[in-house]
């Protein structure tokens, strides 16, 4: 769950909606997306209960009356975050609030069947990502296909021992998964992710951290990660810094969710691996209150839910979302 800024920067990764209420989209992203059953969505809601009640209202006003109804005008000078506008007036910021992938409609269908998995056998579980990558891959070119962009894969450095990267040398204490934009590196510890992940034996845990580090990439090349360490790195404040961060790794867990989405039905994910989903996310925010860079565990959830649920990048517009929904 981690992004990590080498010579150009890199990135770390450290819910279904429950009844009673719709995400409030922005027009040009509203669909209707029904996929449990009544009485599966009450187990849901059930297990989401520890979120908390207030939070769970929140996430029907996941976009306030604050946040644009639409995209940003280009050249309008509005800001794409609260308290921490990037460049003052006259600021385009539309890599990050008006990016071309936020209109390129429903996230692609992929059949991507769970491949067999022996957590405790490393050739499993490196074909085992090997073969889930393989599915990222095609689900995010063909995505980006829609938006006239050209999608690179990332490469694949899926480790056994210790080693160095151009955004540092890996691995590092609580660091099993990064994301190096300077390579375009795509970095797993084989057996580290197991360690971090308390030896769990659910593939879909797995698969979560890895389609949230690849959503980093993917952030990469819709313009997204180079225009947010920029506006980063203009920030005096670090606590500014830290609330940037957080909307970041946040939009990261709701991409990642949008891919586990789509791959429901073939992998397939029910109500236990949703669940097992959503608490994993939850276990990978931040528990540290001097290290605020993922969020708090409910929203580290409800993010990746939202994309589960709505299926659509639109939704995964952090950097306008409200900034009790990016603590």
């Amino acid at each position: 769950m981690a992004l990590r800024t080498g010579a150009a920067g890199p990135n770390t990764l450290r819910g279904r909606q429950a009844a009673g209420g719709d995400y409030a989209l922005p027009e040009y992203a509203r669909r209707t997306r029904q996929r449990f059953s009544l009485s599966v969505t009450l187990v849901l809601f059930t297990g989401l209960t520890a979120i908390g009640f207030a939070t769970f209202i929140s996430v029907s006003a996941l976009f306030g009356p604050s946040a644009h109804a639409a995209p940003a005008v280009p050249g309008t000078g509005a800001a794409p975050v609260s308290n921490g506008q990037p460049n003052g007036p006259g600021a385009r910021a539309d890599a990050l609030t008006d990016n071309p992938l936020y209109s390129s409609g429903s996230m692609t269908q992929v059949t991507c069947p769970a491949p067999a998995l022996d957590p405790d056998d490393p050739e499993s579980m490196e074909d085992f990502l090997h073969e889930i990558t393989d599915c990222l891959d095609t689900a995010w070119r063909e995505q980006f296909a829609r938006t006239g962009t050209e999608f690179d894969a990332p490469s694949r450095i899926y480790w056994y021992t210790s080693g160095q990267s151009p955004c540092g040398s890996y691995p590092t204490v609580g660091t099993a998964a990064f994301y190096c934009q300077a390579n375009e590196g795509l970095y797993l510890g084989i057996q580290d992710i197991v360690e971090n992940s308390a030896e769990t034996k659910n593939p879909e845990a797995y698969t979560f951290l890895l389609s949230h580090e690849y959503a980093h990439h993917v952030q990469g090349e819709a313009g997204i990660l180079g225009r947010f360490h920029g506006v980063r790195a203009d920030r005096d404040s670090g606590a500014v810094q830290d609330r940037l961060t957080r909307r970041n790794e946040l939009q990261a867990n709701c991409l990642g969710g949008l891919f586990l989405g789509a791959v429901e039905d073939s992998y397939p994910i029910g109500a236990q691996e949703y669940a097992g989903i959503l608490d994993d996310a939850g276990r990978r925010g931040d528990f540290d209150p001097g290290e605020r860079t993922h969020g708090t565990p409910a929203n580290g959830r409800m993010w990746t839910a939202h994309g589960m649920d709505r299926g659509d990048p639109a939704a995964c517009n952090t950097w306008e979302a409200r900034e009790d929904l990016v603590e």
